[in-house]
């Protein structure tokens, strides 16, 4: 049997990780049919089927599984043999890939990355945004970013963004009119709210706090979405009471399509921060990324 050819191993975890040709395809600036090309080489030179194809997705077969658990921590040595060598130049260089929530995405991580790649120009950050919380190191990423209850305590946490968030309460002008505004929590139960669900499938309970008062709601509704635009539109469109990230309202409250609720009662907590392993050689476009975010 042939050696099988390193670009066509490198596209093989490309594709496994994005799950979609098309997806590895735009990272990879190639074509979908040049990686579908590359697969089936792959496979050929194996003798064994790696992926599960359908039109939409693919999805690891076993022996694909076995061997994109080989090549990861593989190619991150030869990541960090390429560090050793960058390092004596004093410039990072190299992918840094980052796992984030979804809110960090979208509202915290792109001033701060866009003023980061300006200053790192030999450094491409992958960035991929993720509520569930992953084995950061198992799933090829060298860092990711996590609120403070979500961090494995053998991690190193580093702060970034804001020091302190917190959830809003909001509706409509509509929808209040026409159901009348909440002066407790607890009557939020005889309100239609609009639920997240994450991609885990769980549902958190509504958490209110004053004075040292907790109160928490299991709330029902019309709506149960995965998206925060959708449950945004929905209590924009008087569907019903949202309770989110303050960053995901702010522009609706300050044109006055929603109306803050209870903002004695909204939850606060720490901001986010950025976590990694421990371990002597880290790659160099990391290290580049912690010395910026802990800079003033």
């Amino acid at each position: 049997m042939n050696e099988p050819n390193l670009s066509d191993l490198e596209v093989f975890v490309a594709v496994a990780r994005a799950r979609s040709f098309r997806g590895a395809a735009s990272q990879r600036n190639a074509s979908p049919s040049a990686l579908s090309a590359a697969l089936k080489r792959l496979e050929a030179q194996l003798g064994v089927r790696l992926l599960h194809r359908n039109t939409r997705s693919v999805s690891l077969t076993e022996a694909g599984e076995r061997l994109l658990g080989k090549l990861l921590p593989a190619f991150k040595d030869i990541a960090e043999a390429v560090d050793v060598i960058s390092a004596v130049t004093d410039a990072p260089r190299g992918i840094l890939r980052l796992n984030v929530p979804t809110i960090v995405a979208r509202e915290i991580l792109p001033p701060i990355a866009n003023r980061f790649l300006a200053a790192h120009p030999g450094v491409t950050l992958e960035v991929a945004a993720d509520d569930s919380f992953v084995d950061v190191l198992g799933k090829g990423f060298d860092a990711g970013i996590r609120y403070d209850e979500r961090i494995e305590r053998d991690m190193i946490a580093v702060p970034i963004g804001p020091r302190t968030q917190h959830f809003v309460l909001a509706a409509s002008p509509a929808y209040l009119l026409r159901c009348g505004t909440p002066e407790d929590p607890r009557e939020l139960t005889r309100h239609a709210c609009l639920r997240h669900r994450f991609l885990s499938g769980s549902m958190l309970s509504w958490e209110f706090e004053r004075g040292g008062e907790v109160v928490r709601i299991n709330p029902e509704g019309p709506l149960i979405a995965s998206t925060t635009e959708l449950e945004v539109s929905a209590a924009i469109a008087g569907l019903g009471v949202i309770y989110t990230f303050e960053e995901f309202l702010r522009p609706a409250i300050e044109r006055g399509a929603l109306v803050p609720l209870l903002a004695d009662w909204w939850q606060h907590f720490s901001g986010p921060f950025l976590y990694y392993a421990s371990r002597q050689h880290m790659p160099s476009p990391l290290r580049a990324f912690v010395d910026f975010i802990k800079s003033p």
